[in-house]
């Protein structure tokens, strides 16, 4: 479960990090946008350090498949664009492969 809420919340910290930079760059925002977006991009990266694994790429790997489906959230929350059955389609798919590398008996 620990691992869940860091996988949870470092994609939160890496998503608000590069809206940041989307909002400066593409919707017009304030240059300083870019400051909690370095910061959260730092706290994101922080955080899955704190994933025990001895492996970084397994840890990033499960991690992809997080961070799509908070990705799918944002879009429906933050964006307010309501994901359509294939943006869930994938997003389950998605998980599915972050579970087998997390749990799978690796040698």
């Amino acid at each position: 479960m620990k691992m869940v809420l860091i996988f949870g919340a470092a994609a939160l910290a890496e998503i608000g990090g590069c809206f940041a930079f989307w909002s400066w760059l593409r919707l017009g925002r304030n240059f300083l946008w870019i400051l909690p977006g370095c910061g959260f991009l730092l706290l994101f990266a922080y955080l899955l350090t704190l994933v025990d694994s001895p492996a970084a790429g397994r840890v990033y790997a499960a991690y992809g498949g997080i961070y799509i489906t908070v990705a799918i959230f944002w879009l429906w929350f933050v964006e307010g664009v309501c994901p359509d059955r294939w943006d869930w389609v994938g997003a389950i798919f998605c998980l599915i492969g972050a579970a087998i590398i997390l749990f799978a008996p690796h040698s």
